[in-house]
């Protein structure tokens, strides 16, 4: 990931968004001058050009995390208001995200809404692809030595956001001209 051009982005994303304009007021904070953190969605730069291409059509606006994920980087969890910038599979910046809702469920428990919400076609076809590989992560990453859960009973962050950044533009409606 190249930080110029990360640091670029999130000055522009942030002007663009309307997030700039307290400072005049307060100064920049440091929540403001830091770029928030950069994510990419999938496995492979492939996966996360697709994913990309989906947000920025509207045609997903949420993700999902295994809980133990977070747990093994030592993350806290999404919050309502959080700021991220959404990498392309080359490392790019290309979207600024803002987290709009979050929950946690059991893998068990997603239901059709979010899976649609991900860009699947069914919550059937969501369990058969993300709820695998969920499931495969989390399981693989579980201590050693206490209790073995079920896939059905691992706990998943489902994260909901919209885009602020580009914002999508609709061409203007113009009146029909009266001859």
């Amino acid at each position: 990931m190249d930080h110029d051009a990360l640091t670029r982005f999130w000055e522009q994303a942030r002007t663009s968004a309307g997030l700039g304009r307290i400072a005049v007021i307060t100064g920049t904070s440091s929540a403001m001058a830091l770029p928030p953190p950069a994510v990419s969605f999938g496995r492979d730069p492939d996966e996360a050009d697709a994913a990309l291409a989906q947000v920025l059509a509207g045609t997903r606006t949420a993700t999902s995390t295994a809980r133990r994920a977070y747990e093994a980087a030592d993350l806290a969890l999404p919050r309502h208001g959080d700021l991220a910038i959404l990498l392309d599979g080359a490392g790019a910046p290309r979207a600024l995200l803002r987290t709009t809702g979050v929950r946690v469920v059991a893998l068990s428990e997603v239901d059709d809404g979010h899976a649609r919400a991900e860009g699947a076609a069914s919550l059937t076809s969501w369990h058969a692809d993300q709820g695998a590989t969920l499931a495969e992560d989390a399981l693989a990453t579980e201590p050693a030595g206490g209790p073995r859960a079920t896939a059905a009973d691992l706990p998943v962050v489902l994260e909901t956001f919209e885009v602020v950044h580009p914002r999508h533009r609709r061409a203007p409606v113009r009146e029909p001209v009266r001859v």
